[in-house]
C-alpha cells in the first residue's frame, strides 16, 4: 500500500491543471544521463532520488521507501539481471512499479526483467518522452492500483487514443502520426496484419476530429458478397418492388462524418472504379439514373495486404491506390512491440474482471507476464485479449499465473521440441546450419526441452534466453554485424570458450575466429561482457 506522504504535493502543470508529484528513484551508472533524466522529471514535476548503482540505488530505496511510488533502472549489462536486485527491490516494497532499461537487441533480458517483477521495460536508444511517459503510468499503477484508460472503453462506445496502449515507440509513432491526422480530412490509410488494432486507431481519429459527433460508419469488404457491395456502399433501389423506398448506402449512413473501409484490397474491380470516381468528384451517382449527390465523408481506410503489391499484380487500380494511400500509418505487428504486451495485458485483465462482475479484480504476476511477452501472437492483439478472457474466465485464484495460460505454455514447449530432437523448427525461428531463410527469429542451438540434471519443463525465460531476434523494433532487419556478433558470444558460451569447437559449428576457421573477436573487442573468457 502506498503511503499518503508520497503524493503529499500537487504539481500545476502548463495548463494550469494539477497532477500528484510523486518521488522517483533513478539508477544509472552514465552521469550524464542521470542529470537529464532528473530534468526531465522533474519537468514533469516530481521529486527525484539518483544512484549510481544498484547498491546505491537499494541503499537509497530503503531511506525513502515510504516516499518512493516508482523506479528507473538501467540494467542494460547483462549480469544485472540475473543479480537479485530486482529481488531484492521488491522484498523491500513488493508493489512498487519498476521500469528497467534494457540496451537494443537485448529483448531476453527484457523478459528476465518482467519474470523477476519488473512493472514496464525500455529499449535503448529510447526517448525521453517515452521514458517520461512509462513513469507517469508507473505513478497511475502505484496511486490507483491499475493503469485506468488503456484498454478501457466509455459507456458511448467512442475511442479516444487515450485508450491506444502506446508503451513501444512502434506504437507511439503510430498513435501521433493519428493525432495528426485527425485534425484534417485528408484519406487515412491503416496498414497492418489482422487484430494490430487499425479498428481502434480508426475510431480514435474519428472522435479526435471535428466530425466526433456526426456518424461513424463501418464496413468490411471481405465480409459482403461481391455482388451486393456496390449497393451496400453506395445505395440501390430494391428490384421488382414498386414503391419501395430506396435503401441509402454506407456513404449516405456516414454523411458529415467518417466512412471506415476495411479490407479494401478486397474491392471488386468494378466497384474500385466508382469509388474513385467518388473520390475523385466528391459526389455519388445516385441510383436509377437520379442526379448525383454531393457527399461530406471523411475516408478511412485499412488493408491487411501489401497495396502496391496489389498493384503489381493487377488486382487494385493505380490510380486509386494514389487516391487513397494519401496518409498511410502503419501499425506493427504485436510480436515487433513486446513492450506493449504487459500493459495490455494488465488492462485486458482489469476489463474482463470488471466485466465479469467480479467482487475484486484479478491481478496477474510477473511469470505470466514474461510467457505472454515471449510469446510471438500471430494473431496480434485479438488473440491476446481473447487469450486473456478465457483465464479470466477460468481464472481459480485472484492471481493469474502461469498456469492459467495452459495452451501459450504449452505451445512454447512444443515449439522447441522439433529442434531440440533435430527434427524441424518453428516457423518464426531459423536454424542457421541448415537454413538461409530471414525470419522473426534465429535460435542459435536447440534448448532442451527437458533438463537431465533437473529433470523439469524449461522455462519462458530460458526459451527466451536461447533467442537472437533478428529485426529491430521497426519491424526491419538488423544488421548482420550485430547478430554475428550476437551468435558469437553465444556460441563461446554455450561451448564454453573452446575455440576450436566455437569456430568449427560456426563454419569458420580459427583464424577468421580471432579477428572476429578482435574486432568486436569479445573477450573469450567472459563472451557477455559488454555485451551489446
Amino acid at each position: 500500500m502506498v503511503c499518503k506522504c508520497a503524493f503529499r504535493m500537487t504539481h500545476q502543470n502548463e495548463f494550469g491543471s494539477s497532477k500528484l508529484t510523486a518521488h522517483i528513484l533513478v539508477i544509472d551508472d552514465d552521469a550524464v544521463q542521470r542529470r537529464s533524466l532528473k530534468a526531465a522529471i522533474e519537468g514533469l514535476g516530481h521529486v527525484v532520488h539518483l544512484a549510481d548503482s544498484d547498491q546505491a540505488g537499494l541503499d537509497v530505496f530503503r531511506r525513502h521507501r515510504h516516499e518512493i511510488v516508482a523506479v528507473l533502472a538501467d540494467l542494460s549489462a547483462p549480469e544485472r539481471i540475473g543479480n537479485g536486485f530486482l529481488d531484492a527491490l521488491g522484498d523491500l516494497h513488493a508493489s512498487v512499479p519498476v521500469i528497467v532499461q534494457t540496451s537494443e537487441g537485448a529483448t531476453r533480458r527484457a523478459i528476465e526483467a518482467m519474470r523477476a517483477g519488473a512493472f514496464d521495460f525500455l529499449v535503448k536508444p529510447c526517448s525521453i518522452e517515452r521514458i517520461c511517459g512509462a513513469i507517469q503510468s508507473a505513478v497511475k499503477f502505484n496511486s490507483n492500483g491499475s493503469l485506468g484508460r488503456p484498454g478501457r472503453r466509455s459507456r458511448t462506445g467512442a475511442v479516444g487514443f487515450g485508450d491506444i496502449v502506446a508503451a513501444s515507440s512502434a506504437m507511439a509513432r503510430a498513435v501521433d502520426l493519428g493525432r495528426r491526422a485527425a485534425h484534417s480530412v485528408i484519406p487515412v490509410m491503416l496498414e497492418g496484419e489482422s487484430g494490430v488494432g487499425k479498428d481502434m486507431m480508426a475510431r480514435a481519429i474519428h472522435t479526435t476530429s471535428e466530425r466526433s459527433a456526426r456518424p461513424f460508419v463501418t464496413i468490411n469488404c471481405a465480409a459482403v458478397p461481391p455482388s451486393l457491395i456496390e449497393g451496400v456502399l453506395f445505395g440501390h433501389d430494391p428490384a421488382g418492388v414498386p414503391g419501395e423506398a430506396q435503401i441509402p448506402g454506407k456513404f449516405a449512413e456516414a454523411e458529415g462524418g467518417t466512412l471506415f473501409i476495411e479490407e479494401i484490397s478486397e474491392l471488386p474491380a468494378h466497384v474500385q472504379a466508382k469509388l474513385l470516381s467518388v473520390v475523385h468528384n466528391g459526389e455519388v451517382e445516385l441510383p436509377g439514373g437520379k442526379r448525383p449527390r454531393k457527399i461530406n465523408v471523411r475516408l478511412v481506410l485499412a488493408t491487411n495486404k501489401d497495396l502496391i503489391e496489389e498493384v503489381k499484380a493487377g488486382r487494385f487500380r493505380e490510380d486509386l491506390y494514389y487516391r487513397l494511400n494519401v496518409y498511410p500509418i502503419t501499425i506493427a505487428a504485436l510480436r515487433r512491440r513486446k513492450e506493449d504486451i504487459p500493459h495490455l495485458a494488465r488492462a485486458f485483465v482489469e476489463r474482463f474482471s470488471a466485466e465479469q462482475r467480479l467482487a475484486k479484480p484479478l491481478t496477474i504476476d510477473a511469470g505470466a507476464l514474461a510467457l505472454l511477452t515471449v510469446h510471438d501472437w500471430p494473431g496480434n492483439i485479438r488473440q491476446l485479449e481473447n487469450t486473456v478472457y478465457r483465464a479470466v474466465v477460468l481464472a481459480e485464484g485472484p492471481v493469474l499465473g502461469e498456469r492459467d495460460f495452459p495452451q501459450i505454455a504449452a505451445q512454447k514447449i512444443s515449439d522447441l521440441a522439433p529442434a531440440a530432437a533435430g527434427g524441424g523448427r518453428n516457423r518464426n525461428e531459423v536454424v542457421p546450419a541448415t537454413s538461409a531463410e530471414v525470419s522473426g527469429h534465429i535460435q542459435p542451438a536447440p534448448l532442451p526441452v527437458e533438463s537431465a540434471a533437473s529433470d523439469r519443463i524449461a522455462t519462458a525465460s530460458e526459451i527466451a534466453a536461447n533467442v537472437i531476434i533478428s529485426t529491430d523494433e521497426a519491424g526491419n532487419v538488423r544488421k548482420l554485424a550485430e547478430i554475428e556478433e550476437e551468435l558469437i558470444r553465444f556460441a563461446l558460451k554455450f561451448y564454453r570458450g573452446q575455440m576450436s569447437q566455437v569456430a568449427r559449428k560456426l563454419g569458420i576457421g580459427r583464424s577468421t575466429l580471432y579477428r572476429k573477436l578482435k574486432d568486436y573487442g569479445i573477450d573469450p573468457d567472459d563472451p557477455q561482457k559488454h555485451a551489446a
